[in-house]
């Protein structure tokens, strides 16, 4: 069924659930962090753990989640990793790095905040904010899309942009969560293409696309064109009645940390009401159903988030992208 973010607040007690503090990790020392976000959202999320925590030193590596994965499945093979801490684009990954026997259980983290489903049970990793996939349209667009259905309508032919699953990770579980959710399922895709969608890139090339008029309508993820927006590119965003795919960016720990209390102080920090406030300031859904959502967003009981298992998209992962190309690159 499908879960809205108020779903997600009552589900997780919030009203009963006793405020608990953090423990006080022994937190000195440095920190390395590998990170997918933003080159600004990392510092800002640096500094503000800094700021809590003066005598830790963090240094940060940014880049892409496939590039920032390749570096550090390199070091793992090598025997010298060099991460401390990951914060990254989607659960997916985080399953297979705890598959693989080289995440960190931060068996204290106080959840008791957050909803039960939302972070990895065994707490090898943990979703620090919703990011969710809807749709953006140009100002000029024929129509005011409510649907994922209506990509498919003859008057978006040849209109419509989207992420490629072959090149972007967020992609890739949204069209697990959409076919696994659609009653047309892969079928829904078939239709998207039949009707002239083109698949290529990441987000960033989407917002291009349709900000340019290029194109008038794209999936996208929803901080790029309420962002966007709000400088007065001549775009907006919708939640569709269906319900919306999300990526949570999860932070883990590395096993291999040398500064395991640091890393666990980071972890507290970033699921803290403070690290959640942050992620809200900075454009982003918080993950906390209690902190309030950014500027341009409706309110949370509006946004339908569709189920996701990330075990099983990972089990998966070969054949839903060789199913995508099968479609979009015959």
């Amino acid at each position: 069924m499908n879960r809205s973010l108020a779903a997600l607040a009552l589900a997780a007690g919030l009203a009963a659930a006793p405020v608990l503090a953090a423990p006080a990790w022994a937190a000195e020392g440095s920190l390395v962090l590998y990170t997918s976000q933003p080159q600004t959202d990392a510092q800002g999320t640096i500094d503000a753990f800094r700021a809590e925590h003066p005598d830790i030193e963090v240094s940060f590596v940014r880049d892409g989640t496939p590039k920032i994965m390749a570096k550090l499945r390199a070091e793992l093979e090598a025997g010298a990793p060099q991460a401390d801490v990951l914060l990254i684009a989607d659960s997916v990954t985080m399953e297979g790095l705890k598959r693989d026997d080289v995440l960190l259980a931060h068996e204290d983290a106080d959840l008791s905040a957050y909803p039960d489903g939302l972070h990895d049970p065994a707490k090898f990793w943990f979703a620090t904010k919703l990011i969710t996939t809807g749709i953006v349209y140009n100002d000029a667009a024929p129509f005011v899309p409510t649907s994922w259905a209506d990509l498919t309508r003859p008057e978006a032919k040849g209109l419509v942009a989207m992420p490629s699953p072959l090149a972007s990770g967020a992609a890739l579980i949204h069209t697990v969560t959409l076919t696994g959710n659609l009653a047309d399922g892969w079928g829904y895709y078939e239709q998207l293409k039949a009707n002239g969608a083109l698949a290529e890139g990441a987000n960033g090339g989407v917002l291009k696309a349709v900000a340019g008029g290029e194109k008038l309508f794209g999936m996208i993820v929803d901080f790029m064109p309420i962002r966007e927006k709000a400088k007065g590119a001549p775009v907006s965003f919708v939640f569709p009645e269906e319900g919306v795919s999300a990526v949570t960016e999860p932070v883990a720990i590395l096993k291999t940390t040398k500064n395991p209390d640091a890393a666990r102080a980071f972890v507290d920090f970033l699921l803290s009401r403070s690290g959640q406030e942050l992620a809200a300031a900075q454009g982003y859904i918080p993950a906390d159903p209690a902190v309030a959502l950014p500027e341009g967003y409706p309110a949370r009981d509006t946004i339908k988030v569709l189920p996701f298992d990330p075990a099983k998209a990972l089990a998966e992962e070969a054949d839903n992208r060789a199913r995508f190309e099968a479609i979009f690159q015959p």
